[in-house]
């Protein structure tokens, strides 16, 4: 995927600032894409080249003009081509498997450290996936075509976290029982 395609997947549903775009997509498509709010930036500058996306300027008394991106109709039909498309699942880079995988030259309680570290991120993850919940999406039986696809996403996530999480738990006991052993 392009970046570009997680900027108009980001954008498709209302126009907004650079600014709020990028806030938007950290909130959103950012949860499983990644870019720095420069990258997002240089990137619609790109789109708007392309007529895939087009900017309107508001004038505004004392403060900068601002700028209010919206997806275009050709915008749009390169959303609906990419989505038609075929992906192939996105392989694992994760470096603590790598560590894991050659943690027999480490100690346990570095292994263990680690882990942790992890465990403490994954569980701030899920936490605020799960107030995402809560609070988007209170009632998942009543929701918009749009909102279901959101859900959908969101829904990946806390699979993800809890799944990792329940991994990570076994790997700890696992770890500890070797410990125990010594």
């Amino acid at each position: 995927m392009a970046l570009a395609h997680a900027i108009l997947a980001a954008l498709v549903d209302a126009p907004c600032s650079g600014y709020d775009l990028a806030k938007r997509f950290d909130g959103s498509v950012g949860f499983f894409w990644s870019a720095s709010h420069q990258q997002i930036y240089r990137e619609l500058s790109k789109l708007e080249d392309q007529g895939w996306v087009g900017c309107e300027t508001i004038l505004q008394a004392g403060r900068p003009d601002k700028k209010l991106y919206r997806v275009t109709d050709l915008g749009e039909q390169q959303l609906k081509e990419w989505i038609a498309q075929p992906c192939q699942p996105t392989p694992t880079k994760d470096d603590l498997l790598v560590k894991i995988f050659a943690g027999h030259v480490a100690t346990n309680q570095t292994i263990l450290a680690e882990l942790e570290h992890h465990q403490k991120a994954h569980l701030e993850k899920l936490s605020t996936y799960k107030d995402l919940e809560q609070r988007q999406f209170p009632n998942s039986q009543e929701l918009s075509e749009s909102a279901k696809y959101k859900y959908l996403t969101l829904l990946n996530g806390i699979s993800y976290e809890t799944h990792w999480l329940a991994w990570c738990e076994h790997v700890i006991q696992l770890l500890n029982q070797k410990i125990e052993k010594l």
